[in-house]
């Protein structure tokens, strides 16, 4: 089967296309600049997209690629690939973000409506609307923060303000549903052989504060937890930011076999 997993140079996108490859398919990937032997793809580019995927067509495309400070690369970028997934008939799954997501101590069920507070979770709300819009029969992935080794932005993030390498803190109050990176994968590709449609949550089932993911972190990599500098969402004073986002993935978990590990197993945390 031939797959194209667009963003293939992310942590999530090397990681899908890395185990498709070693389930047999026939894999393309695709990065801003052609490194690591993907091919060469401006996402902004509809144009170059559809070129693309009309010379690959390929059966499956995942599309993973997403930049937090680019309108053009999350919203358009995304309705670009879809367009062009749908003129050749081939089954789109799109990686979306809990960031279309406001907040609240409910769990968010896969059907609830996007409420961003922040451009980045307007860009990805804005992705849905028009992956929905243009094939009804993709489906979205609506996942949390992706975790693994020093790869994971969030794991780097941990390790660079426990080492002093940047500056700021962890919040206290800001809840998520970490997920390993190889899980996650493992997911969307199973996903990709269903015929399920619309969003759907794919996020770990464990919730915890970011300030506890980086106390996680240090003790997977022999530091000390107490040295995580934490703080409040207000005392970080980066303006308005999603408190609580926990995803419910219930559904996911009775469609997929792929088992979803807590955010302690899986970074091999007693």
């Amino acid at each position: 089967m031939r797959m194209l997993v667009v963003g293939a140079s992310g942590y999530l996108g090397s990681e899908t296309a890395r185990l498709a490859s070693t389930a047999g398919a026939q894999v393309t990937g695709t990065s801003t600049t052609g490194a690591g032997g993907w091919s060469r793809l401006d996402i902004t580019d509809r144009e170059a997209v559809h070129a693309l995927i009309s010379r690959v067509r390929p059966a499956v495309v995942f599309n993973t690629a997403a930049r937090m400070d680019s309108w053009a690369i999350c919203a358009d970028g995304a309705a670009h690939v879809a367009l062009a997934a749908a003129a050749i008939g081939a089954r789109l799954v799109h990686i979306s973000s809990d960031a279309v997501h406001a907040g609240r101590s409910e769990p968010y069920a896969d059907d609830v409506a996007p409420s961003p507070l922040y451009p980045y979770g307007a860009a990805k709300a804005a992705a849905e609307t028009a992956v929905a819009a243009i094939d009804p029969a993709a489906a979205v992935v609506r996942t949390s923060l992706i975790v693994g080794d020093e790869r994971s932005k969030q794991v780097k993030l941990s390790l660079d303000l426990i080492t002093g390498r940047r500056p700021g803190a962890l919040f206290t109050d800001e809840i998520r549903c970490p997920i390993d990176v190889t899980d996650l994968a493992a997911a969307v590709l199973e996903l990709a052989g269903t015929d399920h449609a619309g969003t759907i949550n794919i996020a770990g089932p464990q919730a915890v504060s970011r300030a506890e993911l980086g106390r996680l972190v240090a003790a997977r990599y022999g530091l000390d937890p107490a040295t995580v500098p934490v703080s409040t969402i207000a005392e970080g004073g980066l303006g308005p930011r999603p408190a609580e986002v926990r995803l419910d993935s219930t559904l996911a978990a009775g469609l997929l076999r792929t088992r979803l590990r807590g955010v302690v197993e899986a970074l091999g945390v007693a």
